[in-house]
């Protein structure tokens, strides 16, 4: 297929009625705190433990990330998109007023319903976008938090939980 500006901007349509949860995924640069918005991010193995998150190549996160080797994902809550919409940004210093604590070396956002701290096992080309691998070194939760969620340009949460998926 050719791209062309009228199918970059269409299939970025057509994946934005893929709805995902919201994440801020930060790290360090030196001893500064570094973080952004992102929604591609998923679980890749339970053996061991490895999440994905791809990352722009032009974003500043991505060489921080690959320089510190550590990253955090911090699942934001559905009372969170102020969050999120503050680390879509670019701006001089995205922590300023946001409440952090230090775990593992990396900033976790102290209003995330989860969080999981990563080593980078290995970082992938994918187009224009770096895929990070990470081996999970650690993770929590707040019960009952429930997901901000990103869906056709707009963040939004879910409806009442149905029963949940179970596997045999």
């Amino acid at each position: 297929m050719i791209e062309t500006h009228d199918t970059t901007v269409t299939f970025r349509a057509t994946m934005s009625r893929l709805a995902t949860g919201v994440s801020v995924i930060t790290t360090r640069s030196g001893s500064a705190p570094i973080g952004m918005t992102a929604s591609a991010v998923t679980a890749l193995s339970l053996s061991p433990l490895q999440l994905i998150v791809c990352i722009s190549n032009h974003l500043y996160t991505r060489t921080a990330i690959a320089e510190h080797g550590r990253f955090a994902v911090n699942v934001l809550g559905e009372e969170s998109e102020h969050l999120a919409r503050n680390f879509a940004v670019s701006k001089p210093d995205k922590f300023a007023g946001v409440e952090t604590h230090d775990d593992h070396g990396v900033p976790v956002l102290k209003d995330a319903i989860a969080a999981v701290v990563c080593d980078v096992a290995d970082a992938l080309p994918g187009g224009d976008h770096t895929i990070f691998v990470g081996d999970v070194r650690y993770f929590d939760h707040r019960a009952g938090g429930r997901p901000l969620v990103y869906f056709a340009g707009g963040f939004g949460s879910l409806g009442s939980p149905k029963e949940p998926v179970t596997t045999a």
